[in-house]
Parts: structure tokens; sequence; C-alpha cells
């Protein structure tokens, strides 16, 4: 029972989980004027009063795979693809690693720095793109890339891609709602700026989990959790060649994300489906 997880009523019943492109960029109003501060409370005014179509989820059974090397030789994959949702992240790929991480892909949850330039590689015919707005530039790059727009790469922390070979009917926004709604009640942490010392912000990762206990019945997740701190050379994904040292000065909060993880797992929430490094 997760019932714990989900949002308020009144919240739900005014913000959905995925928002169209077509209907997000319809209205006439700048992304551009935006402050850190006024980030959230402007993006949740701005989508109430859009029309949109969000897609429904009915959801079974769920699971996210996550990038970490924890899942490589574990031969999940077929049954990662018996699933009824299965959520990936960022720009992980699937050919190749179809034994270990499985084929079959529902929502591909990503941001314009994590952003693969051809989606249809690692991707089903009816996969959702669905976009994780961390800061205001990247719905602007969101808006450049699908109207064929001069691109802006000011305001990123690497360049993201300047062509996006995907199909724009699958793309979709994710209510900012959850990206608040993960740092605040699952990982405890106040989003920036209203913390001055750290700017931290949930990982893509943990942000799927939290997506999926709102709208699934059954959770289960597969690489999940980071090496060691003490060994700097160790790999971090099941692809590439990142280590440990690359995760210096992140953003992210990893060992408070692998606590709620376990605060889940051992309460019955999430069920891994393998075992941690």
């Amino acid at each position: 029972i997760i019932h714990i997880m989900h949002p308020p009523k009144k919240e739900v019943a005014v913000t959905h989980l995925l928002y169209h492109c077509a209907d997000l960029f319809k209205t006439n109003f700048s992304f551009f004027i935006w402050t850190k501060t006024s980030i959230y409370n402007q993006t949740m005014y701005i989508f109430q009063q859009l029309l949109f179509s969000p897609y429904s989820l009915e959801c079974r059974t769920c699971v996210v795979v996550g990038n970490g090397f924890s899942i490589k030789n574990t031969s999940l994959g077929s049954i990662i693809d018996k699933y009824d949702v299965v959520i990936r992240l960022n720009d992980a790929p699937v050919r190749g690693y179809e034994e270990d991480v499985g084929k079959k892909t529902t929502l591909r949850i990503f941001y314009p720095e994590s952003a693969s330039t051809n989606p249809r590689l690692h991707n089903e015919e009816d996969t959702l793109m669905v976009l994780v707005p961390f800061k205001p530039e990247d719905l602007r790059w969101l808006k450049e890339i699908l109207y064929d727009e001069k691109r802006n790469s000011e305001g990123f922390w690497k360049p993201p891609p300047l062509i996006w070979l995907g199909d724009r009917g699958k793309v979709r926004v994710l209510d900012p709602h959850f990206m608040h709604q993960t740092a605040n009640k699952l990982l405890q942490f106040p989003l920036p700026p209203n913390i001055k010392q750290n700017n931290f912000y949930p990982t893509t990762g943990i942000l799927a989990v939290f997506v999926a206990l709102n709208y699934c019945d059954v959770v289960h997740v597969a690489g999940f959790g980071y090496p060691a701190n003490n060994d700097q050379h160790q790999h971090i994904h099941y692809y590439g060649h990142h280590t440990m040292k690359s995760m210096q000065n992140s953003s992210h909060e990893i060992s408070q994300e692998a606590q709620a993880l376990k605060m889940l797992e051992d309460s019955g929430i999430i069920t891994n489906l393998h075992p941690h490094l």
C-alpha cells in the first residue's frame, strides 16, 4: 500500500503527470524572464492555464531500470520485458545490452544534457520521451528543437544535442510537482534556491521511482546503487567508462538517495530485482 506517496488530491486535479508539447507551447509567454526564485510557481501557473491532454498510464506492474553497473551480468532482460510499464533513464543504451536490461521501453525520462541525438536508436516506436525541466533553459531547448529555431547552448553544464531526431508527437514534459515532492518528501531536502550552501537535485533515477509510486500498483527496480565512494575507479554504469571519480562535486546527494531507496525497499514499497553492489 503506497497511498502515502500520492500527491494531495486537490493538486492532482490540476497538475497531471505529463503534458503534450504542442499544448505546452500553444500560448504566448516567455520562458526567458523566469528567475530561479520563481521558476516553480510560474511553471505551475503556466501549466494550469494550458489546454492539455494528459497521457493516462494504465499501470499494473512497473519496473524502473536504472543505469547502474549492478545490473551488468544479471540476465534480467526477459524478466524486465514482462512488466506492463518499463521506465528507462537518460541516454542509457538498450541495443547490445538486451540480455541484462531488456528491450521494452514505455517511458524514457531525460533532460537536455542527457538527451540522445537519435532517440529511435534505443527506444521503441511508441516510447514516450519525458523531459524533466530542471531549469528554464531546458524548456527553451525543447522549444528550439521542436520548432527548429536558432539554438542557444548557454545555461547548460554540457552542450545538449543541437539536432534531435525523435518523434515530436511522443514528447512529454514532466510536471515540476514531482521534482519538488521527490526532493521535499522523499529525500527531505529543499530545492535551490531555498538553500544557499549546496545546490542539490534529485537524480532522474530517484525521480522516476517516485513517479512510478504515484501511478503504478507494483513498483520494482533494477540497476540502482552506486559503488562504495572509496573505490574511485569502479564503473558506475553498465555501459561506457564513467567511474565514481566523475561523481566528485556532483549536484546529487547519492548517499541520501541510497538511504531513501533502502527505506522504500525495507518497507516493502518497492522490490529490487537483484542484489546491491
